[in-house]
């Protein structure tokens, strides 16, 4: 008996004393040969397997020791598959205790309520609190944690609330969670108010956590008041270089889209991750400064850190915006060679890079390649056929997508209603305006109206466009009337065009688009007067018009042309190719169409305008820069105006090549003097 005793105590020793899993198994097996059965010491085994995560062997070892088990001994099992997974394991443990007749403590509840929430289990958690509550250990600290952290991750946010204002004692990490789920879930505006009411209610000072959560719900806010506010709290509390708070700092000034305070603070971090660099990275991307972007994305490589996943949809949407087709293919071969093209979100990131590239061609080719598609991924590839003006080949997919069993949301509505507006196709528009709402029970937001407003205004159908917003069921916003203002600019109706922008600027009186719009309806009527009093409306309102600017991605450098630019180093040998291309395009049946010259000046004069339109100069410099039959891809931050789409086919016939323009509505592939729009745009 004494040896038992000694051998029991020597493999306890042994046991606590193991490091690794290998040396644990290799006393499991000693133990085996002297038969011991101590429950003491099986206990102990259970313990450390749990440790060192195998979770096979503890349950093996659990279910080999013999009569009742302590409370001690199924807490150390659901522990494990708490921490460890499977978490649906914790708890179906957890009823199997129950049925022992063992009574869970605060111990158990805490355990299992950590998998309810790691599974997001919401119901089978409440059946757990219902326990709880009958047992008397909801006021526990612990127990009160693990409830407030179940309902908090599955946006349970009332219930959390309920929970918490129960609580007699709180700490930092309770008052954080509370924070968080409101961070996450929203309402965003009670994640800032919790803030607060910790410091004046308890007394506790926010710590690293503390803001990580507010800069986040200031950041969803887009408050960036409020956000300055907190941050002179970090200032005050010391925390500023620590690197979780630097990089919730610059993620919060990021997406309130303040990048100059934004840089200030990545580059005063003493210690940056990859997070720091995707925060920056993503923010400039986000703000429309692409190529700032792309600059530090290869700083970031230069600087020894590697990419991840959630680095590549910020690149690709930087490179989309400048439709750099060279460097998207050189990122994808990236994105293969790391093994990122079997991500869902990365691969509908190169979707929509490649559409907005000009190649639905391509983009098509790696959406049938992806292992998985989300309902995202199908709504980027309608989007890419509609944006191309492929209409028919958009609706297709979307009844493709729904026999794969995919559910429509309200994004993939907007892109199906915007591939029948590109391709002018009315009759599918209302029906799939009406199928949203009937079949799919989705109720119309701005966009949809919008998108439909858009595609009555182009077809001509002004009058039941108006119709159509008078009976939307609240006040629609800038976005509906501005569609139907440019659809007024497009087919000439000064008289509807004048009422809508008078609604439109009340509206968005800092839009510098909506008042060259208007200009340029009364300027293509001819009324001059009207013209002067618009602009001087503008500049009495202090409102500047954005330039007309293309870009033009050569050897994997974006070259820039405003309109009238001479600034380009090339620019004598661009100014000789568009007076060799003039002279071919008259003898070819062009003639310029100085209507669309929005000054009132001499005919000759007008000419010469229109002849170093931005694209004019794009297009030249690609001609210049590149080999003949090569394709020139053409991004414009406006709409392209009827005189360049006209002489635009025509270069395309004269040059014999493809020449393929996006503009701040669609794309237009110019071919053998012929557009893929159709000239409806």
């Amino acid at each position: 008996m004494k040896t038992l005793k000694q051998a029991a105590s020597g493999f306890n020793h042994i046991i606590q004393s193991c490091k690794s899993f290998k040396q644990l198994n290799q006393t499991h097996a000693r133990m085996l040969k002297t038969g011991s059965k101590d429950k003491k010491l099986l206990s102990k085994l259970v313990s450390m397997y749990v440790v060192l995560d195998s979770m096979e062997d503890a349950q093996m070892v659990f279910d080999k020791i013999s009569g009742s088990k302590n409370a001690f001994l199924w807490n150390e099992m659901i522990r494990g598959y708490a921490t460890n997974g499977p978490y649906v394991e914790a708890i179906r443990l957890y009823y199997q205790m129950k049925r022992t007749g063992q009574l869970a403590d605060t111990y158990t509840f805490n355990f299992v309520l950590k998998a309810c929430s790691a599974l997001e289990a919401l119901e089978e958690g409440r059946k757990i609190h219902d326990e709880i509550v009958r047992v008397g250990c909801e006021s526990d600290l612990y127990v009160g944690n693990g409830l407030v952290g179940l309902y908090c991750r599955c946006g349970a946010m009332e219930i959390a609330r309920q929970v918490f204002d129960k609580m007699r004692k709180r700490d930092v990490v309770l008052w954080n969670t509370m924070i968080a789920g409101y961070a996450t879930h929203g309402p965003f505006e009670q994640a800032v108010a919790f803030f607060y009411r910790m410091q004046e209610e308890s007394g506790i000072k926010p710590d690293t956590f503390s803001f990580n959560f507010v800069f986040k719900a200031c950041a969803e806010l887009s408050d960036l008041e409020e956000g300055k506010r907190i941050h002179d709290c970090v200032v005050r509390s010391r925390l500023g270089l620590d690197i979780y708070v630097g990089n919730s700092l610059v993620a919060m000034y990021a997406k309130c889209g303040n990048m100059e305070v934004a840089r200030e603070i990545f580059d005063s971090m003493p210690d940056r991750d990859v997070v720091s660099w995707n925060s920056i990275i993503g923010g400039y991307g986000n703000n429309e400064e692409c190529s700032e972007a792309l600059l530090l994305f290869n700083r970031m490589q230069m600087e020894g850190l590697k990419p991840t996943r959630v680095t590549m949809p910020s690149v690709l949407k930087a490179l989309a915006d400048l439709a750099a087709m060279q460097q998207a293919k050189a990122i994808h071969g990236y994105v293969i060679q790391r093994g990122f093209d079997s991500d869902v979100v990365v691969g509908t990131g190169l979707i929509d890079l490649y559409a907005k590239c000009g190649s639905v061609e391509i983009a098509c080719q790696v959406f049938d390649k992806m292992s998985k598609r989300n309902v995202i991924s199908w709504s980027a590839m309608i989007d890419g056929y509609g944006m191309h003006g492929h209409g028919d080949k958009a609706l297709e997919l979307f009844v493709r997508m729904e026999q794969a069993g995919l559910k429509p949301d309200y994004v993939t509505f907007v892109c199906v209603l915007s591939a029948c507006s590109h391709g002018g196709l009315v009759d599918e528009g209302w029906h799939y305006f009406n199928y949203m709402i009937e079949y799919y029970c989705i109720p119309p937001r701005e966009e949809h109206y919008a998108c439909m407003v858009d595609l009555l205004g182009r077809a001509g159908h002004l009058d039941e466009a108006q119709n159509f917003i008078e009976n939307i069921p609240f006040e629609p916003g800038v976005t509906v009337w501005g569609s139907l203002l440019a659809a007024c600019g497009i087919h000439g109706n000064i008289e509807l065009g004048e009422k809508v922008a008078k609604r439109v600027l009340e509206l968005d009186p800092q839009n510098a688009g909506r008042y060259v719009l208007l200009s340029n309806i009364y300027a293509a009527a001819g009324r001059w007067d009207q013209v002067i009093k618009v602009r001087s409306l503008m500049k009495e309102r202090m409102v500047k018009k954005n330039p007309g600017c293309s870009l033009i991605e050569i050897n994997n450098k974006v070259h820039s042309f405003l309109v009238g630019d001479r600034s380009h180093l090339d620019f004598d040998k661009i100014d000789a190719m568009l007076e060799n291309l003039a002279v071919h395009m008259k003898e070819a049946g062009y003639v310029p169409n100085t209507n669309f010259v929005l000054h009132d000046v001499e005919e000759e004069v007008k000419e010469d305008l229109l002849g170093r339109h931005s694209e004019k100069l794009a297009i030249a410099f690609g001609l210049i820069k590149t080999s003949p039959g090569t394709p020139i891809r053409i991004t414009k931050n406006l709409r392209v105006c009827g005189d360049c789409h006209v002489a635009t086919k025509f270069i395309s016939m004269i040059v014999k090549r493809e020449i393929i323009v996006r503009d701040a509505k669609r794309f237009h592939v110019f071919r053998d003097g012929n557009c893929s729009c159709g000239d409806y745009w």
